[in-house]
């Protein structure tokens, strides 16, 4: 019988006769297994033949071994040996070999341990003897990987391809970790060349190979051998506050203003130039980016080895917003600083930047359709905001309105009250940006515009429109006034995107909605990408949100926000417990969704310490 040693005596009489019948039971059990099997059938099952082992483990056809054409239907689950169990990871990428050579990538989608053999382990005296040992034999468990298949890789011409699961392979295949470059990437579906995100990481660690670098890193589609460059498909970045983002924003915008990145100015076209990039700014951190980060040679030598850019830009320039007696005053970079006026004769282009406060249909037809006319009429297209108050504060042309029947008193006190309170905002003392279009918009340019300076919402929302408007329709106009816009391909930035691009019943809202949401459908054709950065991604108007192309998501910890970002479920539950840094990128036109850590380092200035 067992020896129940030092466990007898904490246990009462009751406990001891129960553990004692326990040990009696699985001594008898053990005697009768062994009296049934001679010493040769032992030997015939001997867990350690000669040779040295491959791979992790091996599929099992224990409960079936299936691939389907419906995901809940698949069951291929793989057996790993104990010396591996340590080593495997919910997320990790394996291979399992068929016959002709080619191979199934898969992802561990589930581990389970079940036991061994037929015995009851949730008992006193198994719980006792391994709370006093240094721990159990794992070889009386096994652990069970659930997988999930990705895709057939085969040889073709020379070249590593990939395709969809279209084959069951055999039960006992060895599985290996998936530990070559060229694997994993063919069968994620990722580009080897682009725009630099990030590194492939599993369960916040990144995934590591025998190549040098060890990393493998994530790039985004960027040249047009390859389908349109994927900037022009539109980026989101969502994360809360403290997830990295602003420092991976900067990371990635620093990549397209890289001197070697350039696109064609249209299909076909010989001719490229690089693109210029605009950044609405509301937290003042971008203009940073005309400085070095702050990291020394052998990062630098890193990033040069992986071809990512870095350092600081020195074409980076900070476009002021004059609004009212606001003063812009800026120790943390040293980038150009150039002051802006928004002149009033843009309201004539889109009259909803002075319905801020929320027009009905009825008075927007009044304001675009009879005062507008009238008063450009009277002075002219370059008529001031200052001189449209008081145009509408002269009774007689009420009086003259609503008798006419053209505008009803009620309507045009309406549009009148609304109108009010953009004094701060239009012919400011400062040159009129329209004044400055080709060094607002430049190749290889980054122009920054800060307005957290600007203490009125009201304020910076129409100024941020009112430019952004001007850049959507110079890009979407088949007779634009200002080439320089319309031939220069164009990202534009704008961070607390929320703030701007949220749907509403207002005049205002729907109509920038409308406008973003047709810049985003022609982006492509037109060399226009849309960058923007939220951590509210929930507020972004769904008709605009469903043109983004790639969705990188940082940690997020409100669920509506969550599931407003649509990535697939076995990703979004890892969202809430990111570090800093870490992000799930969605890009169906690129890759598999994927895990990724961003750089350590910010390749520009970052911070104000």
């Amino acid at each position: 019988m067992t020896d129940l040693g030092d466990f007898s005596s904490d246990l009462s009489d009751d406990d001891q006769s129960r553990a004692a019948a326990e040990s009696n039971a699985a001594d008898t059990a053990d005697q009768s297994a062994g009296e049934s099997q001679s010493d040769d059938e032992f030997e015939t099952y001997d867990a350690s033949p000669a040779g040295t082992d491959r791979g992790i483990g091996v599929l099992s056809a224990s409960t079936g071994l299936r691939i389907s054409e419906e995901d809940d239907e698949t069951d291929l689950r793989a057996y790993v040996t104990a010396g591996n169990r340590s080593d495997v990871r919910i997320g990790s990428y394996l291979l399992a070999p068929y016959p002709d050579g080619e191979r199934l990538f898969c992802r561990i989608e589930a581990l389970e341990y079940s036991q061994e053999y037929r015995a009851d382990d949730a008992t006193e005296i198994h719980a006792r003897r391994a709370m006093r040992s240094e721990g159990i034999d794992e070889e009386d468990f096994k652990l069970m990987a659930s997988l999930k298949p990705v895709a057939v890789l085969y040889e073709e011409g020379g070249e590593l391809k990939r395709r969809m699961t279209d084959r069951v392979p055999k039960p006992e295949t060895v599985i290996e970790q998936a530990a070559e470059k060229t694997d994993i990437k063919t069968g994620l579906k990722m580009p080897e060349d682009g725009v630099f995100l990030g590194h492939l990481a599993v369960g916040g660690q990144k995934v590591k190979t025998a190549a040098t670098p060890p990393t493998i890193d994530y790039r985004l589609k960027d040249s047009y051998d390859t389908g349109d460059p994927l900037v022009f498909r539109h980026t989101l970045v969502a994360g809360g506050t403290g997830s990295g983002k602003t420092h991976g924003a900067k990371n990635i915008i620093r990549q397209y203003l890289d001197e070697d990145r350039s696109y064609p100015v249209e299909s076909g076209s010989d001719r490229e130039v690089r693109p210029a990039v605009v950044q609405f700014d509301p937290q003042d951190e971008y203009a940073q980016m005309h400085d070095d980060g702050e990291y020394d040679e052998v990062v630098a030598r890193e990033l040069d080895g992986e071809g990512i850019a870095h350092g600081g830009h020195d074409d980076t320039v900070a476009f002021i917003p004059a609004v009212g007696g606001a003063t812009y005053s800026a120790d943390h970079h040293r980038a150009e600083q150039v002051e802006f006026t928004i002149p009033f004769s843009m309201v004539h282009d889109n009259p909803w930047l002075i319905a801020g406060s929320g027009l009905n249909e009825n008075q927007y037809n009044a304001l675009v359709n009879v005062l507008l006319d009238r008063f450009r009429d009277r002075h002219g297209a370059d008529g001031t905001y200052d001189q449209f108050i008081r145009f509408l504060d002269d009774p007689a042309l009420r009086e003259e309105l609503d008798e006419s029947g053209k505008v009803h008193e009620a309507t045009f006190d309406a549009v009148s009250r609304r109108a009010r309170g953009f004094g701060d905002v239009f012919d400011g003392d400062a040159r009129p940006i329209t004044d400055m279009i080709h060094e607002f918009v430049r190749p290889g340019r980054l122009s920054v515009v800060p307005t957290y300076h600007i203490a009125n919402s009201r304020a910076t929302e129409t100024v941020v429109l009112a430019l952004s408007s001007l850049l959507v329709d110079q890009k979407l106009s088949n007779d634009p006034e200002y080439d320089r816009i319309k031939e220069t391909p164009l990202i534009v930035g704008m961070d607390e995107a929320h703030n701007f691009l949220t749907d509403a019943d207002t005049v205002q809202a729907q109509r920038v909605i409308g406008k973003f949401t047709d810049a985003a459908k022609q982006g492509r054709k037109e060399r226009l990408g849309l960058f923007l950065i939220t951590q509210d991604p929930q507020d972004i108007a769904d008709p605009v949100f469903k043109q983004i192309n790639t969705t990188m998501v940082l940690n997020l910890g409100d669920e509506d926000a969550i599931s407003a970002v649509n990535i697939p479920a076995h990703l979004e539950s890892k969202v809430p417990y990111m570090e800093k840094g870490q992000m799930v990128v969605y890009s169906p036109d690129n890759s598999e969704p994927v895990e990724l850590i961003g750089l350590d380092h910010c390749v520009t200035r970052h911070g104000r310490d």
